[in-house]
């Protein structure tokens, strides 16, 4: 008869099995200690949310119910009269309106671009290191340098923006682009467009790394053009990682307001205000805290439906890719 010698990790394993060599299952007690273990893990984000979240959160609520100019002490209970006084504030709708060009131009072109720019370089192959930081550098830029850098560019005496125009013959179209009510916020839009396609470019050219050679090989072969070859056989590849840029981009749309407050400050007379920046000029130099307030928290209650859709959307395709 042969004797089988049981090495103490084969002797633990063999302890912890059970009938028929299947892996007992965990008790109870197992279950307490990990839920025990997994609290203490989560207790330290949990804190830093309460205090740097829903703490501030709740007492913006509490200001939207009130009529706080940022000295009462105990500011008067108005319930629902800022949302009134927003839903028939027309400088509130001029705003909105302001964000909902920004969102269609604002989403459209950078990932449009970002989406081009991302397949040219996949497609050939070299110089790919140089593009990614030519194209990315203009987004780690802060905002407010990219904002100083383009009002000097878009000066209506000095800036170089003009004297391009004036060398290509189109003198007829030079105009001071930030102080024209026509043009600052397409002029503000532009150099946004300018610093978010290097993000985009660089999110989707990672995302194309994954997709498939061979049926971009067999479409070409089967008589596709580019464009059919994109919209057909390369974007529906990337399309969970494609939306989740889309929704960054939207809810950036939503809550623009660095870029618009150093380059005109919503002006001239309101022609690029945006909810961001209204919202600041009636909060911290109007003192109506409280109405502030309600407009960034409009602001909010309008983004997070959107973003949350998109991912969910975003997650639904992902489950697809993964199951194909």
């Amino acid at each position: 008869m042969t004797q089988t010698l049981l090495t103490p990790a084969s002797a633990a394993h063999t302890r912890a099995a059970g009938a028929g060599g299947r892996p007992r299952p965990f008790t109870a007690a197992t279950r307490r200690n990990q839920a025990r273990l997994g609290i203490l893990l989560a207790a330290p984000l949990v804190v830093v949310m309460a205090v740097f979240f829903f703490f501030p959160l709740l007492n913006a609520v509490y200001y939207v119910f009130v009529d706080f100019r940022g000295v009462n002490a105990n500011p008067p209970f108005v319930g629902l009269r800022n949302f009134t006084e927003l839903a028939m504030d027309p400088n509130v709708w001029a705003a909105f309106s302001h964000n909902l060009v920004w969102i269609a131009i604002g989403t459209v072109a950078p990932l449009t671009l970002g989406l081009l720019l991302a397949v040219l370089v996949w497609s050939s192959g070299k110089w790919t290191g140089f593009y990614r930081v030519a194209f990315f550098i203009p987004y780690l830029l802060p905002h407010v340098v990219i904002g100083v850098v383009w009002a000097w560019i878009y000066d209506p005496s000095s800036g170089w923006f003009n004297e391009l125009l004036k060398m290509v013959g189109l003198e007829s179209l030079t105009t001071g682009w930030l102080g024209d009510p026509n043009t600052a916020l397409l002029a503000v839009l532009g150099t946004a467009i300018w610093a978010t396609t290097g993000f985009v470019f660089m999110i989707l050219l990672a995302a194309l790394q994954n997709v498939d050679i061979e049926l971009v090989d067999a479409s070409r072969i089967d008589g596709a053009g580019a464009a059919a070859r994109l919209f057909y056989v390369i974007l529906p590849q990337i399309m969970p990682v494609f939306l989740m840029v889309t929704t960054l981009t939207l809810v950036g749309g939503f809550s623009v307001f660095d870029i618009v407050f150093i380059m005109t400050g919503g002006g001239p007379d309101g022609a690029s205000e945006v909810l961001g920046t209204y919202a600041y000029s009636r909060a911290f130099q109007l003192n109506r805290i409280s109405y502030g307030t309600t407009l960034a928290l409009t602001i909010t209650a309008i983004s997070v439906p959107i973003a949350l859709f998109v991912n969910r959307l975003q997650g639904k395709l992902s489950n697809q890719n993964g199951s194909v």
